[in-house]
């Protein structure tokens, strides 16, 4: 078993396998030590998630990392079975991925720097996973934030990549400034930004108290205004809107990437952080449970999010695009679940959604190397027969989901996070919102799965199957996608039980549940036989044919497909306001602080001339007349020094005449 102290070995692993890889361009030695360190980190992790079984507490190790006067600033590793699920998550998931990768990277002459970004991402992540500080967790946060600025931009070479990765880091930076002030406030009121720390810590009672009963100017207490400040970075990193922007760009970068990136690191990281800071997110003076102002603000941001980017997914070509807007959608419904459900609800469906996310996603790598680099969905079919493995495990991952009953896991999580949002008292809304995303769901990826998989070929290359390499991972992530929902059923809450050692389950199958599964059911049925019935007669036309959403609502369409203008809204406003601002500051730099900069010249150059003319005509005149005084004087003596003795013979007798008058004068005086 592996305790709190030895946790950092977990990320470390991967960590000392890019900088292994920094140092060198064996393509051997990077496949062989950066699938070493995440296979050795997901051992690990084994060994810690078994300490976690009997052990529902909170184990942690803390040390000191800087003392300044008699303060010092510690560090610490947790370990509880929310970190315990996310290692093994992260590491399987991961691994799975390398592997994949590996063969997809193959002929990628930069294939050892792949694996080095990669492996740092991975350790970041990890690091997320196992802090027991917020300040460790916001350092290993921003090189997430770095390694996926890395990846994204991977093919730097193509300008949409390069502006793909600019435009997430600067879009996550700005929910990282939220988080950062938060963090600041957090310490300077708590003292500590350790999580647990023998009751001192800033998740534990004490020190909540005191935060729920400090106020601010504004009418709310202290701990909602930090929770709110801190859920700005999990908006940015989960893309939630308004900060989604970023999210569905990422998949620029090598497929690979798309899917750690959207299903078992970056985005995981911000549903993490609001998990992992739950106690303080649900701290409220009212006293009502999954009721504070930052869970119902959180709340109604998965909700929006959730039917605003399956609205979107519907129509878009691009086979990762698509993946890309469902996955915004899909932490929406995290988020929702944090907000009306709590820890379980959210993590249950983050754990089962990294599985058939990277599937969909590996998935879409798959086809688009079996079909020679096309990604435009409309331009695919009958790929069913050339592409069988792919086949199979893409329909697993589409009916995870989109939540088909009872055999796949995404209807499980799905179910849990609408039952809850059934039960918020504050408001129907939320649940309506996520049911008509569910419907979309669905149907989105029926459309999907018919322009790829069915009607007729518009490619014109040959496609093929995937190596081994590359569909033994899909059918992994396939068993996972089907049997992992099996442990948070309401006849068998295991996971909720792990999670919240003193949460019972939701008592098994009640008529309200049962109720609301029969309606989901019926809702994700039907979506998927209207998604047939609408695309598969445009899938099989002989050319590639207008869509029928497009036919029947073209303005509704267009404006979907152009994502709603959020990205015109942004670059109308927020990007031209920048460009203003950056403009007037360039002119006033070259304009106002050039002309004073010149007048300031003006003004040192006469300051020069005069001091020159002091210098010449006070300083140097005075010396100069100085100097010829006393040259003059030594002229003077030097004449009696003239070497002639009769000169000598004349001043003696001239002085000795002096001295006798001198002597007679005083006598007679006297």
């Amino acid at each position: 078993m592996i305790g709190p102290e030895k946790l950092w070995l977990i990320p470390l692993l991967p960590l000392i396998a890019a900088g292994i890889l920094s140092l060198t361009s064996n393509r051997t030695l990077a496949t062989v030590s950066s699938m070493g360190a995440m296979a050795g980190a997901f051992i690990l992790s084994l060994f810690a998630f078994g300490n976690t079984l009997n052990n529902h507490g909170h184990q942690f190790w803390n040390f000191d990392w800087l003392q300044y006067g008699s303060a010092k600033l510690q560090l610490g590793f947790l370990l509880d079975p929310l970190t315990a699920c996310m290692l093994l998550m992260v590491t399987f998931v991961g691994l799975l991925i390398f592997i994949y990768s590996t063969g997809y990277m193959a002929h990628d002459e930069n294939y050892t720097k792949f694996f080095c970004f990669m492996s740092l991402f991975a350790a970041g992540m990890l690091g997320v996973v196992v802090a027991n500080s917020l300040l460790l967790f916001f350092i290993c946060w921003e090189i997430v934030g770095l390694a996926s600025y890395l990846l994204i931009g991977f093919w730097y070479f193509k300008p949409s990549a390069a502006l793909a990765a600019r435009k997430a880091f600067i879009t996550t930076r700005i929910g990282d400034v939220g988080f950062f002030l938060g963090m600041v406030w957090l310490y300077s009121s708590a003292g500590t930004l350790l999580f647990y720390d023998n009751g001192n810590g800033c998740l534990e009672s004490g020190v909540l108290n005191r935060l729920i009963a400090e106020g601010t100017i504004i009418g709310i207490s202290v701990a909602t205004s930090m929770g709110l400040l801190i859920f700005c970075g999990a908006v940015g990193k989960s893309g939630q809107v308004p900060l989604h922007v970023w999210l569905p760009d990422a998949m620029e970068g090598p497929t690979p990437v798309s899917a750690l990136i959207h299903a078992a690191t970056m985005v995981a990281a911000g549903v993490f952080l609001v998990a992992r800071v739950y106690p303080l997110m649900d701290a409220d003076p009212s006293g009502i449970a999954h009721a504070s102002p930052t869970l119902t603000v959180i709340t109604w941001v998965g909700a929006i999010t959730a039917i605003f980017a399956a609205s979107i997914a519907v129509a878009q070509n691009d086979i990762k695009r698509i993946l890309a807007y469902s996955t915004v959608s899909q932490l929406g419904y995290m988020m929702l679940g944090l907000g009306v459900g709590g820890v379980f609800v959210g993590m249950f469906h983050l754990i089962t959604h990294a599985f058939f996310k990277a599937l969909l996603f590996l998935g879409a790598g798959s086809v688009i190397h079996g079909t020679h680099e096309e990604q435009d969905i409309t331009k695919m079919g009958g790929l069913w027969k050339v592409m069988p493995t792919t086949f199979a495990t893409y329909a697993v991952g589409m009916m995870a989901l989109s939540g088909m009953p009872l055999l796949f896991s995404g209807f499980w999580s799905k179910d849990a996070i609408l039952h809850a949002a059934f039960g918020w008292e504050s408001s129907r809304w939320p649940f309506l919102l996520a049911f008509a995303g569910a419907f979309l769901t669905a149907f989105y990826m029926t459309r999907q799965v018919v322009y790829v998989f069915f009607g007729k070929s518009h490619l014109h290359a040959k496609p093929h199957e995937s190596p081994p390499v590359m569909t033994v991972p899909l059918v992994l992530l396939a068993v996972g996608a089907v049997f992992l929902g099996f442990i948070g059923t309401p006849s068998w809450p295991w996971f909720e039980r792990y999670l919240e050692a003193e949460g019972g389950g939701h008592g098994g199958f009640s008529m309200e549940f049962v109720a609301l599964m029969l309606l989901s059911s019926a809702i994700v049925i039907g979506a998927i036989f209207l998604g047939w019935k609408t695309y598969i007669k445009a899938a099989s036309e002989p050319g590639v044919a207008v869509d029928p959403l497009a036919q029947k609502a073209p303005e509704v369409f267009t404006a979907l497909r152009e994502r709603l203008y959020v990205d015109e809204l942004y670059d109308a406003s927020f990007v031209r306001a920048t460009n203003v601002i950056s403009t007037g500051a360039a002119k006033t730099e070259s304009g106002i602080f050039a002309l004073v900069g010149q007048v300031a010249g003006l003004i040192i150059l006469a300051f020069g001339w005069l001091s020159r003319v002091f210098d010449q005509f006070v300083i140097d005149f005075g010396f100069d007349q100085s100097c010829r005084g006393l040259q003059e004087g030594a002229n003077l003596g030097g004449r009696a020094q003239d070497g002639n003795i009769q000169t000598y013979v004349r001043s003696l007798a001239v002085s000795l005449t002096i001295l006798v008058l001198l002597l007679l004068w005083g006598c007679k005086g006297g």
